[in-house]
């Protein structure tokens, strides 16, 4: 990339920057540096960048060109109409994503006290968007990363949610058997451990422990549906996040762990993105 010159102005830096990196990314990294909004960018095209505002807009352009995602470089990133913080130690909130929580929320009572639990939680994203749309709901979110973790809760001091419990644990591990849930939700990793598509992208820079479920796919899942049963109440659901291609056999894990009900939901891209089912006791 071109050394930016010591002068310039918002229009000038990013038309400079877009040499090497789409508009969008550039906008958002100078909203960054700036600390103001797109609007702001558009009604102040003339105004000029301080000597350190153009130095740190050339550093957040030059990591980017190398690959680094948007989000980790702004440290932050909207999901469910909410501004999560994020850091390299968690998932980047991706839009798929919400679809496991429009199911969880249609499966939740607006006027009824539930207990919801959010595995593998990352920085909080499910758990606070659950919350955050069913106050009486009393939601849990678990995950084994203390780095993670540390995110999730700062997330739910920043968004003001005082319905989300966040504990450390390995899926149901940390938890005693007399918990008992009306929901469970995860989005657990489910790529498989030589999928090519690692090596591309911003899964370069995700954390691989978020990512990568076992040598199909599906270690995570499994376990988690084997052992979801002994946390759920009768009539509970279990909804699961999984790969585009992964529909199928989760359907068939959940039927053959006694799920009934057990259907698989489509994104906006109409690829089948999160299955799940009722558990109805013992069998």
């Amino acid at each position: 990339m071109n050394s930016l010159p010591q002068k310039i102005s918002i229009t000038e830096a990013l038309n400079q920057a877009c040499q090497n990196i789409v508009r969008t990314d550039a906008r958002m990294l100078l909203q960054k540096i700036l600390g103001v909004n797109h609007a702001y960018l558009i009604t102040h095209p003339e105004q000029q960048l301080t000597l350190d505002q153009t130095q740190k807009f050339h550093s957040l352009i030059t990591q980017r060109i190398r690959g680094e995602p948007v989000a980790y470089l702004t440290g932050e990133r909207e999901f469910y109409s909410l501004n999560f913080q994020i850091t390299s130690a968690v998932l980047i909130p991706r839009p798929e994503t919400e679809l496991l929580v429009e199911l969880a929320l249609e499966r939740i009572s607006m006027s009824q006290s539930c207990e919801v639990l959010d595995l593998g939680a990352g920085s909080g994203v499910v758990a606070i968007s659950i919350a955050k749309n069913r106050p009486l709901a009393k939601v849990t979110a678990v995950d084994c990363s203390a780095e993670a973790l540390a995110i999730a809760k700062i997330n739910i001091k920043h968004l003001d949610v005082n319905n989300v419990c966040a504990i450390i644990g390995d899926w149901f591990n940390g938890l005693s058997l007399t918990n008992k849930f009306n929901l469970i939700a995860c989005n657990p990793p489910y790529i498989a451990n030589e999928d090519p598509h690692l090596n591309y992208g911003d899964l370069r820079f995700e954390p691989r422990l978020a990512l990568v479920g076992g040598e199909d796919g599906f270690d995570c899942i499994r376990s988690i549906i084997n052992t979801a049963t002994r946390y759920l109440v009768i009539g509970g659901w279990l909804l699961l996040e999984h790969g585009h291609d992964q529909a199928e056999t989760c359907k068939q894990l959940l039927i053959e762990k006694g799920f009934i009900n057990v259907l698989s939901y489509p994104d906006l891209a109409g690829i089948l993105r999160v299955s799940g089912g009722i558990y109805e006791g013992e069998f």
